[in-house]
Formats: structure tokens, sequence, C-alpha cells
């Protein structure tokens, strides 16, 4: 995999997610967190029309416009790679027009609306956030077939095609994808001459690599790279929760909405990574993040935080160069319970 760079620009190793931007953290609050990123030279920032999570109608927009604001007032747009991600069929955001489909209709609408909100004239990395089909995402086990797309991939690569034409878009991704769901899009870009997929943003990390069950292959061998979300599990790599805490404040005092990292399982493996982070003298978030670095198909990993600290703290962790030993015994935690929290 040597993708390195998107829109021609190096990217940095580190992607500064904004999910909690409109929701945990006020707008001064992002502002803050975009100039630090700056500072220690992250240059890549990842967003979706979706935002802020957990999603309403009342806040959604929230966090581009965030962003769109501080690219305004800042005059940085130029040294910044902005992605952000177009919905796919839900009901349950039929809020927003009508019931969101990556069909060409939609698509434009929904790429005019967020370049509106980021007060830019174009997106580096236009991102489909899900697929528009019924099939298995977000922890969902179990495959049963559901039904044909609700719109066909091809329909959609042909809107994006249109969006880069325009220069609307420098480039497109996926998101939250199956292998099939990429080989599509790989073969009909190839046949038809349509724009090619550079990269995919799926959940990725100690306890959840799914991804390199048919995924990472693909990523090597047809040169697409990951944009890994959720390295730290939704928090619970950061051992704050074991023992059945809820620190006030946190994403699962808040929020009922990540049960694939609440399981037993899933928390019983968490523990025992930060039991091993720490009794070898490494903050348990920083080893979960650091390890990221190792993955040869990862391009860029996409870190949030609610607090200052929480962000210096995993900016730092890609400083770190974790020893053989440690990466040998996380492969062994790993091998015992593997991606229990899927």
């Amino acid at each position: 995999m040597n993708i390195t760079a998107i829109n021609g620009i190096e990217v940095s190793k580190i992607c500064l997610g904004t999910m909690t931007w409109g929701e945990q953290n006020t707008e001064a609050q992002a502002h803050e967190q975009i100039e630090f990123a700056a500072e220690h030279g992250i240059n890549f920032m990842d967003t979706a029309e979706m935002y802020p999570v957990a999603p309403r109608a009342e806040t959604q927009g929230l966090t581009e416009t965030y962003i769109g604001n501080w690219l305004e007032k800042s005059g940085q747009r130029e040294a910044w790679v902005i992605a952000t991600k177009a919905m796919g069929h839900n009901p349950a955001f039929n809020y927003l027009r009508n019931g969101p489909k990556l069909n060409r209709e939609q698509l434009l609408t929904a790429c005019d609306d967020s370049l509106r909100r980021l007060k830019t004239d174009y997106i580096d990395l236009y991102q489909m956030h899900w697929p528009d089909r019924p099939t298995n995402m977000f922890g969902q086990l179990g495959y049963v077939h559901r039904g044909d797309p609700i719109t066909p991939i091809e329909e959609t690569l042909r809107a994006l095609e249109t969006l880069v034409s325009s220069g609307k878009i420098r480039a497109i991704g996926i998101s939250n994808e199956t292998p099939w769901g990429l080989m599509q899009y790989l073969k009909l870009a190839e046949n038809a001459g349509l724009p090619r997929v550079l990269t995919i943003q799926n959940p990725y990390s100690l306890v959840n690599r799914t991804f390199e069950v048919g995924l990472a292959e693909m990523a090597h061998r047809e040169n697409i790279a990951l944009l890994p979300y959720s390295p730290l599990g939704s928090g619970v790599l950061t051992g704050k929760y074991r023992n059945g805490a809820r620190p006030e404040g946190s994403r699962l005092a808040l929020f009922n909405r990540f049960p694939r990292y609440e399981s037993k399982e899933g928390m019983q493996a968490a523990t025992d990574y930060a039991d091993f982070a720490e009794a070898n003298g490494l903050d348990p978030a920083q080893m979960a993040l650091a390890w990221m670095k190792t993955r040869p198909f990862v391009l860029s990993t996409i870190i949030g935080a609610t607090t200052m600290e929480q962000l210096a703290s995993n900016v730092a962790a890609f400083d770190l160069d974790l020893p053989e030993s440690v990466i040998a015994g996380i492969e062994k935690i790993h091998q015992g319970q593997p991606s229990p929290a899927p």
C-alpha cells in the first residue's frame, strides 16, 4: 500500500476526528482542538454531514459549520486536507432529505450543503458514510440477505464523477464497507472509467480487527488506504471502564449507542489490554494508538477527544515506538480473544 497523499497533499499519520463537536464540545473547544492539532503537525481532518454524534435533527450539520467558521476566520483552508461524508439510506435519518440515499440527486445536494457549511469550494476527500444497501455494518454479525441495493453503486459513482469533474471534490472514499462493496466500486471504476476509490474508513482497533479478515488483503493488493475510526474502541481501550465504571461525562455514560464495545467479551479484552499496557509501563490508550502505526495498510488514524488533555495524550502516542515484546504480548491477547467487539 503506497498511498501517502490525498489530492497530492501528504497527510499526517493522525487525522483529527470531529464527531463530538456540537454535542459534547462547544464551537470554541472545537477551534481550540483544531489549533492544537495544527501546532503539532496534523493537517488532516475528518467530519460528516450527520455529525455531531449522537445524531439529532436539531444539531445535524453543526460539526461542519464549526469547521467552516474556523477555516473562514483563520484563512488556513489550503493548509488542511478536509474529509467529509454523505449518508446512505437509514430510516433513522428521515429528517434529512426525507431519507438520505446515495443517488445522484441526493449526492449533488449533500455535497453542496457540506460545501456551504464548511465554507469552502472543494472537499479533498468525499466519503460514502455507509452502504446504500442492506448489509452487515456497525457490529452486526450473521449475514442474512435482506434485499437489493437502494441505489446501484454505479449511480453513486457516476454522481461522484460529476462532482470530481466540477472540482467540488478531489478524491473519493467509502466507509463501513464490506469486501464485496469495495470490489464493486473498483470493478465499476475500471470498466466504466469512473473515479477510483482511494480510501476506506472502517472501525479498527485492538478489540476489532475484523478488517484483517478480508479487507486488509484488498487494501494491499488494490492500493486502498484504511482510515481507521474508533481506534480506542469508543474509549474502552483507555481502561477507564474497567470493573463496570462509567465515569461522569464519558461516552458510555452519556449514550446508549455502542453495544458492540460494551459486551462482556469486549470489556474483558479491553481490560486485558489495559492491564498489559500498565504492566509494561505504558498508558493503555497510548499503547492502543501506537500499535496502529505498526499496521501497513493504515494511512492515517482518526483520533477524537472531548478534552484537551485527552487530545494531547492521544497525539503524543504517535511518538511512541512499541518494543517487539509489547507487540508480541498484544498478539497473544488477540489470539485468545480475536475481535471481541466487531
